[in-house]
């Protein structure tokens, strides 16, 4: 074969490995799992409201939880600078995904568009912890509280 000039015409070999077409559906950074999951409880005021609050964190993840600060004083709502208000506990694994679906079994799987961020992550609110499966006490009594997913790639 000639080209056009006159010079016989030599066939180019490619270096280049050829595309391997893939799944994207097997691609692992494609699955999610639940990196952390916050439960918060905001008593706004410290003494026993608040460490009953902290029981009920205790009884729903089996862990210690930590008390927050807050950050300044507030003197409308009788908050103080430093002084304990909220109660929060962070549950990785098994346990993480048991007390998500329970938190989201309350919630009837639906959650609004606004509860998620610019990153993947969600929370969502729940009114009273005794709909999670916990019997009521009444020396304890009812606490709603926050579940904050963070959501992460393998």
């Amino acid at each position: 074969m000639v080209t056009k000039n006159g010079r016989p015409a030599v066939e180019k070999k490619s270096d280049a490995p050829k595309k391997i077409k893939r799944d994207p559906a097997k691609n692992p950074m494609r699955d999610l799992h639940i990196r952390k999951l916050c439960l918060n409880i905001c008593v706004g005021e410290s003494g026993d409201r608040l460490t009953r609050a902290a029981k009920v964190l205790e009884q729903l993840t089996g862990q210690q939880p930590v008390f927050s600060k807050a950050r300044y004083t507030v003197r409308s709502f009788g908050i103080r600078r430093n002084e304990k208000i909220a109660v929060h506990c962070t549950v990785r694994g098994a346990k993480a995904e048991e007390i998500l679906e329970r938190g989201l079994k309350v919630r009837e799987y639906e959650l609004r568009r606004d509860n998620f961020s610019a990153t993947g992550n969600f929370g969502f609110g729940i009114q009273e912890h005794i709909d999670l499966g916990i019997k009521y006490d009444p020396s304890i009594g009812i606490y709603g509280l926050d579940f904050y997913v963070v959501l992460g790639r393998p």
